[in-house]
Formats: C-alpha cells, structure tokens, sequence
C-alpha cells in the first residue's frame, strides 16, 4: 500500500471518472433524444400532412423524417451544456472543503473544550492520529443520528474534516472507534478524498436534469391550483417537466453505478490500512459488527445523504440493485477480509461495558521527558517507507507526546486565543530581554488587554522542548482555521512582527509560519502532472537551503548538496548563491513542487534526506524542517522518533 502509488492511482481513477462522466453524458443524450422524438411523434398524431409526406415508411424512417441531425447536435450541446455547468457550480459551491459537506449532512463541529466523554474521546483518538500520520489536526464534526457511520471529506489535508454520526460515538468503543478514524484517515492519506469531492460536482451536472424536471413541474402544479382555464400551456410545461425528470432517473442510475465502480475497491484498501495503522482487526471489525446488529446500521436519514453516499464508512443510503450500485461492499465481506475466522454472526452491543480510558476525560498522566536526540543518519530516508503508512509505534510516539505537552497548553490548543498565543511562544527568543521586546512590538497589532491574556500561554510555550514544537503547531491548526479573515490577518501580520523584530529570520521561525500559511492560506494544488526536470531551480533552491541547514561549512554545504543533486539524476545542478535565497522564493518554489506527479515525489524526499544526512547526523531541528517541507508537499511524514535506523 505505497503512499505515492496510491496518489498516483487516485489521480489515474479521475481520468477514468471523466471517462465514466462522458459515456453517462452520451447515455443521457440518447435517452434525451429518444424522449424527444417520443414526444415529437405523438404531437405529430393526426396531422394530415405528416401522414402523407410519411405514407408507407417505417418507423425508423419516420423519425429520421422528424429528427434531423441538426436537432440532434442542438439535443446534445443542450445536454453538454447542463451537465457542464451543474458540475461547474457544484464545484464552487463545495470550494471551502469538507465543512460543505459535514453542514450539508446537519453536523456541527464539537466544541474543542468539551468535556462530553465521547466528544473528548472522539477528538483524542483524532489528534493522536493526526501527529502519529504527521498530518494536520483536521476540525471533527457530529451528526446527530443514532446510525454508525463516519466521513472524510475535503480536496486536500488542508481543508479536510471528520463527521462522526452520534451513534458512532456512543456504540463504540475506543478499539472500534479508533479503527473506524484510521479508515478515514486512509482516506485522506491516498488521494480519496479530491476524487470523492470531484465525484459530487460531476454526478451534480448529470442529475441537474431531473431536477429541472421537478422543479417545473412542481410549479406548474402550484400555479395551476384554483385555475379554471383551458389553456393547455401548463400541461406543456408539466408534460416537459415529467419527461425531464424521467432524464433524471436516468441520470440518477448511471450516476449510481459510477458511484459505485469508483469508491468499493478504496473500501477495501482503507480497511487495509487502517488495520495497518492500528495493529488491531478487532477494532474496525467490531465497529462493521455492530453496523450489522443496530437496527439503525449505518443508514443516514439527512436530506443530502444520497449526494455524499460514497465518502461513508459504510453504507449510507439504501439503494435498488444494491449489489450493482452498492456504493460499499457488503458488511460480511469486509469483515471477513479482516477476519477471516468470523463465524457470521453480529455481535450484540452492550453498552454499559465500553471500554474507557483516563486520558479521554483528563489527559493527567504524565511520562518521563522525551528527548529527540541527535538521531544517526537514514533516519529520512527510511521514513519514506512510513509516509502515509503510520503504524502502531507511530500512535504510540503520538500519545506520549500529548501526555508530555503541559495541561494548560494543551486546553490552550483548542480555542483561538490559546492557539494564537502557542504560536507567538514558539516564535519568541529564549533570551529574557528578547522576549519582552518582541512582546513590546505586539502592541501595534493587540491591545494591552489582549496582550494580558496572551503572554502567559505564550511565555510557557517558548520554553517547551524542540520536539513538542511541531505538535503543538498541529494540535493549534483547528482553533486557527476558526478565526475570520480580519483575525487572520492581524495574527499573520503579529507573526511577522515577532520574526522581523531581530531582522532576520531564522529556520525554526520559518517553520512555523511556513505550517501556518500552509494550512490556513495557501490554495491546493489542483494539478499534479511536472516532472522535476521542468523545476531543476526550484529543486537546486530547496536543497541548497537544506545543505545550508546541515552545516556552517561551505565545503560540507557543497559535499551535501552534490550528494543530494546526484541521487536526484538531473545532471548537473549548481546551488543556489545563499545570499540570494529569499523566504518569497523558496515559499514560491515550494509551491511548485506541489505540482509534481506522485510517483516523482520519492526522489526528491530522498535527495532532501541525504542532503541532511550527509554529516552523518540530523538533529531535532533538521528534522522538523525536513517534515514541515515534506508536509507542505502533501506527504506527511510520521514523528521521526519512532522510526527505527535501518
């Protein structure tokens, strides 16, 4: 289950969406066309003179008489046209992520600061599995229904939510919860999510159709209510309407069936995967067992349940030729691919025996300090074995990690004054002196008020060791994505306050802010489709600063970035001057690798980890910046503490 195998594989299963989306455009077409000449024809009835310009011709000749190919082509452009621009407006419409589709669905988002037990287990089990994946924190919303089942949904990590059913919460238990999140997770790791979302728009265009239909026909029948005329104009119109919306019933069965060919065989992989990530098929089985045993299952009741029907954990909606259009497999077939020793029968739940843990009430247990000492080199290089593949050790290096972060930091992570505050810490210098005059030069962005309640946090974050930095930043990403666009604006401008306030800027701070305006600014690439020979300068860029970052010595800087250019094979590639690396350009370069095919991306995370590694060492800090620009390149990579040297 290759991480960029399964990106490239998502990225090969739109184009077959496309083609999937044009033969079901061609079908509408000729449905539309055959209801048409219906239509014609029937109008046609006693008409004297079509009965004798077609006296003796068959059928067929009939209606190549009363259908030319230019009414046909006028058919087909009418049909493109919908199509086109249903899907255009659905796209747009879900432009801000998951959040559309989990509000669609009537979730809202759990208070971060709840003290709910389920609520605090669900957002445990989340935050533990997105620092264990080195993923962002994506924010976790709840519907409110007694079925089981859960969602990813977004374009990118970025934008990506959770929507958890209240069932799901409340029948589960930690183990089954868990695997049913290390689904979704597998979700967003392996590209599912863009393909998910692109589904939506595209089947809207196809069903755009019938709901014309039923929208002039429901009018028609409104107006006409109390009317007392012979005009038949409305029985036109409701007649048009009814042949409309008998298109989208066509629509509706060949969006199904699309449906359906796209998202069963990701079901499978997901549950591989989750099992994977936790090292338990007991959880993810336990939770389709009880699917299996609720009278609810995991059928959704909410109006546009059918719309988002394949992004479900398990089947969401009930349909006709279920095992044609079946958006999932069959319960009895995933588990039995889980387990294969299962005897058939579904558990019954007993909900008075969940299990619980102390942390998901109160994260009070503290371990002994973790120390990510200097680490010995390939370190990065066999972590590309795990990007997108956490498994258990990974989870484990997670949880100690949230034990580790002080209580008052971590309630902190869940609001956005804590969060803003977390983010200012780490920006500040350890020196005394120094902090008190970045905290000075706040005071054009914040009010003394503000700046109060601030400091305290902000002072306890800048003096956490360096492996709780990258953490406390993802823990931070979902009170941030909260604020409006002015606080956004003022938190990034007090960030660039607290950097510039010395006139330089250093590694970690770019980290920070680079993390930052990753996830809250920067738009998702909608491309993936350079090669890393059309951005040999942005390539040369990247690993000259990470040479740079390795070593004071020039001469090692040049040994390590010829290492690195050699394993990347694009001949040669001189480095870019240090004096002329400026944080817009490396952010731009940046930005365009992004757009590099999936399958380029190994080769250039390795020649980063050597150009780390060539000094034989990568501290702390090396590696915090080599996943911060790992992260922003899509591939998240797991905390390098529980990655062992090969």
């Amino acid at each position: 289950m290759d991480f960029f195998q399964q990106q490239d594989i998502a990225k090969r299963n739109t184009r077959k969406l496309v083609l999937l989306l044009a033969l079901a455009v061609l079908s509408l077409i000729a449905v539309t066309t055959a209801m048409f000449a219906t239509l014609t024809y029937y109008l046609q009835t006693g008409n004297s003179a079509f009965a004798m310009e077609s006296a003796g011709m068959t059928l067929w000749q009939k209606l190549q008489l009363l259908l030319s190919w230019q009414t046909i082509s006028g058919i087909a452009l009418l049909v493109m046209v919908v199509v086109f621009f249903g899907s255009l407006y659905k796209y747009f419409q879900l432009g801000r992520g998951g959040r559309t589709v989990a509000e669609a669905l009537g979730g809202h988002p759990i208070n971060t600061n709840s003290q709910d037990f389920h609520e605090r287990q669900l957002l445990n089990i989340v935050e533990e599995m997105a620092i264990a994946s080195g993923t962002p924190v994506p924010p976790v919303y709840v519907m409110e229904e007694p079925a089981i089942n859960a969602f990813a949904a977004g374009h990118t990590p970025q934008d990506a939510v959770i929507g958890v059913t209240r069932g799901c919460m409340e029948q589960l238990n930690r183990s089954e919860l868990q695997g049913v999140i290390a689904h979704e997770f597998s979700h967003i790791f392996h590209g599912d999510m863009r393909l998910n979302m692109r589904l939506v728009a595209l089947l809207n265009g196809i069903l755009l159709l019938g709901l014309i239909g039923n929208f002039m026909v429901r009018g028609s029948a409104y107006r006409s209510i109390g009317r007392s005329s012979k005009n038949n104009s409305q029985g036109v119109v409701i007649g048009i309407g009814i042949a409309l919306m008998i298109i989208g019933y066509a629509g509706t069965f060949f969006g199904n069936i699309i449906k359906a060919a796209v998202s069963r065989q990701r079901e499978f992989l997901a549950d591989a995967s989750a099992v994977q990530f936790t090292r338990d098929n007991t959880g993810i089985s336990g939770a389709l067992k009880k699917i299996g045993a609720t009278p609810a299952g995991s059928h959704l009741q909410a109006e546009h349940s059918a719309e988002f029907s394949h992004m479900y954990f398990g089947q969401g909606v009930k349909t006709a030729f279920s095992g044609l259009m079946a958006t999932h497999p069959p319960l009895s077939e995933r588990i039995k691919r889980i387990e294969p020793n299962w005897d058939g029968s579904f558990e019954t739940i007993d909900t008075s025996t969940r299990e619980t843990r102390a942390e998901d009430s109160a994260d009070t247990t503290q371990h002994n300090a973790h120390s990510d000492a200097i680490v010995k080199a390939a370190i990065l290089s066999n972590a590309l074995n795990h990007i997108g593949q956490p498994n258990t050790s990974h989870l484990s290096v997670a949880q100690k990690l949230l034990q580790q972060i002080p209580q008052q930091l971590l309630q902190a992570t869940h609001e956005s004054y804590g969060a803003r505050a977390i983010i200012f810490g780490l920006l500040l210098e350890r020196n005394g002196s120094s902090q008190q005059t970045q905290l000075t030069l706040l005071q054009s962005t914040y009010s003394a008020t503000e700046l109060e309640q601030l400091e305290p946090i902000a002072h306890a974050a800048s003096h956490q060791p360096d492996h709780l930095r990258l953490p406390l930043v993802e823990l931070a990403i979902p009170a941030l994505k909260e604020l409006s666009a002015s606080q956004q604006s003022t938190f990034f401008n007090a960030i660039d306050v607290l950097i510039q306030a010395d006139r330089k800027i250093s590694f970690s701070e770019w980290i920070v802010r680079r993390l930052i305006s990753h996830q809250l600014c920067d738009k998702p690439s909608r491309t993936q489709s350079l090669n890393l020979r059309q951005l040999r300068n942005e390539c040369a860029l990247l690993l000259t600063l990470l040479a740079k970052a390795g070593s004071s010595d020039t001469e090692q800087q040049n040994l390590a970035f010829s290492s690195a250019t050699r394993a990347l094979r694009l001949g040669e590639l001189p480095p870019t001057p240090n004096n002329k690396i400026a944080i817009g350009e490396l952010d731009a370069a940046i930005a365009k690798l992004q757009q590099v095919k999936p399958l380029q991306k190994p080769a250039l995370l390795k020649a980063m980890g050597l150009c780390i590694e060539h000094d034989g060492m990568v501290t702390p800090r090396e590696a915090e910046l080599y996943r911060t620009i790992a992260a922003c390149l899509d591939c998240p990579v797991p905390p390098l503490a529980a990655i062992k040297n090969p």
